[in-house]
C-alpha cells in the first residue's frame, strides 16, 4: 500500500533521499529569544566542559573517567573499583533524572544540554554560517563548481573544523587519563608517548567525521534516546508543538494575503511559509506533530514567532505545549507517573547521600591466603596467613599504619621489616601478615576476628576475617 504524500515523514527521514543517498540539510540561521538563551546555556556548558578536567578539589580532578586504571572522580569525589556500587547508583540517578524530564518536558535535554547538539549548533554550524553564509548561500555553494572561491571556503572550513576536533579530543583525553598526565605528555612532546598519541588521533578523526559528515544523523540514526520518546512521552508531556487547532482551523493553511480576514474565511493562522522547516537542523516539518528527529531545539518557535509578529498575528503558533494543552487548553500538572519518578529520584539521591556520608577515606580488605590451612606452633599457638590490601582514597599520605586485634589476645606479624608502613596518596598498599592466637581462645574451626587499622593512634578503618583453627569435638 502506497503511503499518502502527507504521511511520507512517518516511514522516511529527511537526511536520506528515495535512492538511499545522503540528503544534506542546510538549515537557515536561527535567531530569536530562545536561540539567545540557548547560546548562553551552551557557552556556560562548553566552558564547564573545557575547564572541568583542570579543576581540582582537595587534590582530586573534578571529573575523571579513567577506565584503564579504574579510577573515577565525580565532582571531586574519588571512586575506586571498591566503590563501584556508588558509581552505579550515580548512573541510575542520571538515567532516572533524564527519564523524568523526558516524561515531563520531552527532549529538552537534547535541545539544551546534549554535547552533540551544543557542538553542532553552537560551534560548528556557527563557523559554517561565518564562512559559507546562510541557508541559500550554502545551497548555492554546494551546487557550484570547484572554483577558487569554493576551494578556499571549503579548505578554510575543514581546517578550522579539524583544529576544533583536535581540541575536543584533547579535552576528552583529559577526562580519560587525567589533566596532569595530559599536560605532562604535551610538555614531553607527542612522539614521546605514541601509545597516547594514537588514541588522540583516533578521537580527533571520530569527532571530525561526526561534525563534518555525519552531523544531525547522530541524533536521528545513532542516538537511542530519540527512540525512547515513543515509550516515555504521553499527551501530557510538554514538547515543542505546533498548535494545529489554531494553525489549521476548518479549512487548513493558506498563504498570507494582506487585509484578508482569515478567521472569517475559516483558514488557520499558519501561512505555509515553510520557515519552520527551513530553520530545522534535522529537516523535519514540525506541523506533522512530534517526530523522532525533533530535538526540541526551539529554532522553529523563534522563526514562527517572528513571522507571526510581522503579519500582526499572535505569537505561540509553535510553542512549548502538550497535546492535551492544544486540544483542551489543559494546563501542565504533575501526573501520577511524574510523581512516581520524582519519588524514585528522591529515594535514590537519599541513598547515595547516605552511602557517601558513610564511605571511608581508607578501605581495608584482609583475606586468608587461598589453599592455606592453619599452622600449629609451640605453646598451643595457632597461626593463619592472610593478605591485606589498603586503598587510600585521599590525596594525603597515611603514615605509621598498623593492625590491631579487637577483643582477643593475639599477635599480628607483617611480612616486612617493620610492623608499620605508609600508604601513598590515592595509592594501594599490599602485603602478607600472620595472625597468631592461642588455641584456648578459639571457639571452633571457624572464628570471626575484628581487626582495627590505625594511623598512629587514630582508628581509620575496621574489617573482619575468618580465622581457622582445629575442629573441636565434644
Amino acid at each position: 500500500m502506497e503511503t499518502p504524500p502527507n504521511e511520507v515523514f512517518r516511514d522516511s527521514i529527511g537526511t536520506i533521499d528515495e535512492e538511499g543517498k545522503r540528503n544534506w540539510i542546510y538549515p537557515k540561521k536561527p535567531s530569536g529569544p530562545y536561540y539567545e538563551k540557548r547560546k548562553i546555556v551552551s557557552y556556560i556548558l562548553l566552558a564547564f566542559l573545557f575547564v572541568a578536567p583542570f579543576i581540582k578539589i582537595n587534590g582530586n580532578q573534578f571529573l575523571l573517567f579513567n577506565v584503564i586504571e579504574r579510577r573515577f572522580n565525580i565532582f571531586g569525589f574519588p571512586f575506586w573499583p571498591q566503590d563501584f556500587h556508588l558509581f552505579v547508583i550515580s548512573m541510575i540517578i542520571g538515567v532516572v533524572f533524564i527519564t523524568l524530564f523526558t516524561v515531563g518536558f520531552g527532549r529538552i535535554f537534547c535541545g539544551w544540554i546534549c554535547p552533540q547538539t551544543i557542538f553542532m549548533e553552537m560551534v560548528f554550524r556557527r563557523i559554517e554560517y561565518w564562512i559559507d553564509g546562510d541557508r541559500n548561500k550554502q545551497r548555492r555553494l554546494a551546487r557550484q563548481k570547484w572554483n577558487a572561491e569554493k576551494i578556499r571556503k571549503r579548505l578554510l572550513k575543514w581546517f578550522i573544523f579539524l583544529v576544533v576536533s583536535f581540541l575536543i579530543a584533547n579535552v576528552f583525553l583529559a577526562y580519560l587519563i587525567g589533566s596532569d598526565k595530559l599536560l605532562r605528555y604535551i610538555t614531553d612532546g607527542p612522539f614521546e608517548h605514541i601509545g597516547t598519541l594514537i588514541p588522540l588521533v583516533i578521537f580527533t578523526g571520530v569527532f571530525y567525521f561526526v561534525f563534518v559528515w555525519f552531523r544531525e544523523q547522530v541524533c536521528i540514526i545513532a542516538c537511542p534516546y530519540g527512540r525512547l520518546q515513543g515509550v516515555l512521552l504521553d499527551n501530557k508531556s510538554i514538547v515543542v508543538a505546533y498548535d494545529h487547532k489554531r494553525g489549521e482551523r476548518e479549512n487548513g493553511r493558506k498563504k498570507f494575503r494582506k487585509n484578508e480576514d482569515r478567521k472569517a474565511l475559516g483558514y488557520g493562522d499558519c501561512i505555509d511559509c515553510l520557515q519552520c522547516v527551513h530553520v530545522c537542523p534535522t529537516g523535519i516539518d514540525i506541523r506533522n506533530g512530534t517526530q523522532l528527529e525533533c530535538v526540541n531545539c526551539t529554532a522553529c518557535i523563534d522563526e514562527c514567532d517572528h513571522i507571526m509578529e510581522s503579519i500582526d498575528l499572535p505569537k505561540g503558533l509553535i510553542r512549548y505545549a502538550s497535546e492535551e494543552n492544544i486540544e483542551k487548553k489543559a494546563p501542565f500538572k504533575l501526573t501520577a507517573r511524574l510523581k512516581g519518578y520524582i519519588a524514585v529520584l528522591v529515594i535514590l539521591i537519599g541513598v547515595l547521600a547516605g552511602m557517601l556520608a558513610l564511605r571511608n577515606d581508607v578501605e581495608a580488605r584482609i583475606l586468608r591466603l587461598p589453599g592455606q590451612l592453619y599452622e600449629r606452633k609451640d605453646n598451643n599457638v595457632i597461626s593463619n596467613v592472610f593478605t591485606y590490601k589498603l586503598v587510600n582514597k585521599t590525596t594525603d599520605t597515611i603514615t605509621n599504619v598498623s593492625f590491631k586485634l579487637r577483643g582477643i589476645d593475639g599477635e599480628i606479624k607483617l611480612v616486612s621489616i617493620s610492623d608499620t608502613f605508609i600508604v601513598e596518596p590515592q595509592g594501594i598498599a599490599e602485603g602478607t601478615m600472620f595472625i597468631e592466637l592461642k588455641q584456648s581462645d578459639l571457639s571452633g574451626d571457624k572464628n570471626k576476628l575484628r581487626i582495627d587499622v590505625y594511623s598512629y593512634d587514630e582508628l581509620i578503618e575496621t574489617t573482619t576475617v575468618n580465622f581457622l583453627g582445629p575442629r573441636s569435638y565434644n
